[in-house]
């Protein structure tokens, strides 16, 4: 199941992504990562990791368990799977989480799920008649249907939307979507499918992407009490702390990795099943050295040096980082040629929110003695960006 990951996995240092397989029983018309063939992970593999791991290093670990669709795994694997990287490898603190379209969650697996209080992530594209033009007839149905589950058993679960080049014209009547039934949205740009022979079909374009954010800003700011739009939280984060905190806008390379069904390692789950991706194998219990000195490892690291001399200018760069290096690699087969395609998005997007933070905390007079929000509260009905970056960094 294609997805940014859910928010919870970048709370910790550490972040080890298990794809128990590339297998999907969706079929998401833009989909670029489900594979079926694809074998699925045995419950050796994961022992494999928790072998590796043990001496890898001591920072607090998130385990996300992605795709395809790991639930295809079954429930035995997680009821061996989630202890066993729980108990062996205590001294992480692991926490977990999982992306998934919930078709195949059943009553028996989401009560091994609520036992490690793990936090799903899945993905609606808006009302039904929307969402299934793009991922299929009968997805929101099945989705949906997995979602009572989840929520019967306690799990707490967030959307993930993605906006294509079409359905970006009915953002109004997809934010009200989410709005009316109170679902904790995250959004996510439909990439170029490097699995489709038209892999533009459904790609959305920069500029439209950079709209829509400063649009959902807006809805978030006239709704706050009522909504929560993930990515405008960690944009707002990213300004504040002047550092990246999520997936997107931070130097991932050495803190994130992903295991393939096969054992074999990547530096993301995006790149699962590209060979010319694999840094070594579970198996072989690689010390970071040893992983530091692979191919892809260095392309990764060659993509940080580039941007920081292509976007030496930047006044974004120290938290925005070029955006996300797998958007900005695979599409010209591995050259480092550009960064992000999302750039103009990330730039407009981080610009509107640093210029009404400026002009609100300039509207601050010290001289009559009228703090910034007692000003907003007066003068305007719409919280300002201040309230939503105290509600954001609020323990």
């Amino acid at each position: 199941m294609k997805g940014t990951v859910v928010y919870a996995a970048m709370k910790n240092p550490f972040h080890v992504m298990l794809i128990p397989t590339l297998g999907c029983p969706a079929h998401c018309s833009y989909c670029w990562s489900s594979d079926a063939g694809s074998p699925k992970m045995s419950i050796d593999t994961v022992r494999d990791v928790v072998t590796w791991l043990k001496e890898f290093r001591n920072d607090r670990a998130t385990f996300t368990f992605h795709g395809g669709e790991p639930l295809l795994a079954g429930a035995d694997f997680y009821r061996q799977a989630l202890p066993m990287i729980s108990r062996e490898l205590s001294h992480l603190k692991p926490e977990f989480a999982m992306q998934s379209n919930l078709w195949l969650l059943t009553p028996e697996i989401a009560a091994i799920l609520a036992e490690y209080q793990v936090p799903l992530g899945t993905s609606i594209d808006g009302p039904e008649e929307l969402n299934d033009l793009q991922r299929g007839e009968g997805y929101f149905v099945k989705t949906m249907r997995g979602y009572e589950i989840a929520r019967a058993h306690g799990l707490r679960v967030s959307f993930i939307c993605t906006f294509t080049n079409y359905s970006v014209r009915f953002r109004e009547e997809i934010f009200n979507f989410f709005l009316e039934n109170r679902f904790r949205l995250k959004l996510h740009p439909a990439l170029p499918s490097l699995r489709d022979k038209n892999p533009e079909q459904w790609a959305l374009d920069p500029d439209d992407y950079g709209d829509l954010l400063v649009f959902l800003l807006d809805k978030y700011l006239d709704n706050l009490d009522s909504i929560e739009i993930m990515n405008i939280n960690d944009l707002c984060r990213c300004i504040f702390t002047r550092r990246g905190s999520v997936c997107t806008f931070v130097n991932c390379t050495g803190n994130t990795f992903a295991v393939g069904p096969d054992g074999s390692i990547y530096p993301c789950y995006r790149f699962v099943g590209m060979p010319e991706w694999v840094m070594g194998h579970v198996r072989d219990a690689p010390t970071m050295e040893e992983l530091s000195c692979s191919g892809p490892w260095q392309r990764m690291h060659q993509y940080e040096e580039y941007v920081d001399e292509a976007c030496k200018e930047c006044k974004h760069l120290r938290y925005c980082r070029g955006g996300c290096p797998y958007n900005a690699i695979v599409p010209t087969g591995g050259k480092i040629a550009g960064v992000d395609p999302h750039c103009r998005a990330y730039t407009r997007i981080f610009n509107e929110i640093g210029t009404r933070l400026n002009d609100e905390m300039m509207g601050t007079s010290f001289l009559d003695g009228v703090s910034s929000f007692q000003r907003e509260q007066g003068a305007r009905k719409r919280p300002g960006v201040m309230t939503l970056m105290h509600k954001v960094l609020s323990p």
